[in-house]
């Protein structure tokens, strides 16, 4: 993905959000510069991956396969007095914009329509060797109540509606083209985006960032690089 791009996209979401009265937390505006002078007291912010993350999933195609995201809190996979028990992540999606299909190993998370259009779902179980199952059906909970879906079938969320997805479980979601900018939530178990992906698609889980313009922000996974200590 391009910086512009980028850049753009997150200029888009905090005015969306906005709109919306959805409030982030103050670093969310932070610039470059800005994280260059945090101090000590800002490592919990770092050490959980927390802030903006854009990705085109190294697809190249950021309107079709891509989303916007922000997690807000979290924690260390592994670590547990590090940052908080779960996870909770924004995703915005534009009509017809998607992820790939992946599952998690450790990852149990509830997917929320947090409103502005309709949230599509498509489901698989695993094999035995985590190959994806495109034949038998698969057993979720909506809102607490169960479901058996054929494997593959779109299963179709309105604002307020959630499912829950337990770790093996293979999915990929999108905004369903008819509607508008989607906004969805993200409510899960601590998650840690580096090593718990399992993608059925020749994706990567961050975007490799071209530089056409100077960051206006700094994505999660750029902490380490872009903030001198």
């Amino acid at each position: 993905m391009k910086r512009s791009e980028i850049n753009r996209a997150i200029v888009a979401a905090r005015k969306f959000l906005a709109e919306r009265s959805f409030a982030l937390p103050p670093f969310a505006a932070w610039t470059p510069k800005d994280w260059r002078s945090a101090g000590p007291d800002c490592r919990r912010i770092l050490e959980c991956g927390l802030g903006w993350d854009i990705t085109d999933f190294g697809c190249g195609d950021f309107p079709r396969i891509g989303a916007v995201l922000f997690t807000i809190r979290n924690g260390v996979l592994g670590s547990p007095g590090i940052g908080t028990p779960y996870a909770e992540k924004i995703i915005i999606l534009q009509p017809g914009q998607r992820l790939p299909i992946h599952m998690h190993w450790s990852k149990q998370e509830d997917i929320i329509n947090r409103g502005g259009g309709t949230l599509v779902m498509e489901l698989y179980n695993a094999h035995k060797d985590q190959s994806l199952d495109k034949d038998s059906p698969v057993t979720v909970w909506c809102d607490g109540r169960e479901r058996k879906v054929p494997a593959g079938a779109a299963v179709k969320l309105g604002p307020g509606e959630s499912m829950t997805l337990t770790p093996g479980s293979y999915h990929k979601f999108w905004a369903d083209a008819a509607g508008g900018t989607l906004l969805v939530g993200e409510v899960s178990s601590v998650n840690d985006d580096r090593t718990d992906n399992l993608f059925a698609e020749k994706v990567s889980r961050f975007a490799t960032v071209e530089e056409d313009e100077p960051a206006q922000f700094l994505l999660c996974n750029e902490y380490d690089t872009a903030i001198r200590r």
